[in-house]
């Protein structure tokens, strides 16, 4: 389905995925290297608003298992801030 389609009639969570689909198309053509980290980011954050919206759990893995301890403890999200 077309953006235009999708957004004239489609779901927050339609749109989002097909929006993802899109992004990862691109993602996979581009042939240039300056366009490629701003479309990554897009990408990135997309999936994680599906994943926000479905509810996705994150069992098995070890990097969000880590990360939701660290905030329930309070801790800060980065494991360093600055790198000497």
């Amino acid at each position: 389905m077309k953006m235009k389609s999708i957004t004239a009639k489609g779901s927050r969570i339609e749109q989002l995925k097909e929006l993802a689909k899109v992004l990862a198309a691109a993602i996979d053509a581009c042939i240039d290297p300056k366009a490629l980290p701003a479309m990554a980011k897009q990408y990135r954050e997309t999936i994680r608003e599906i994943e926000e919206i479905e509810g996705v759990s994150a069992d098995g893995d070890e990097i969000s298992e880590i990360l939701t301890s660290r905030e329930a403890d309070g801790k800060p999200g980065a494991v360093r801030k600055n790198r000497a």
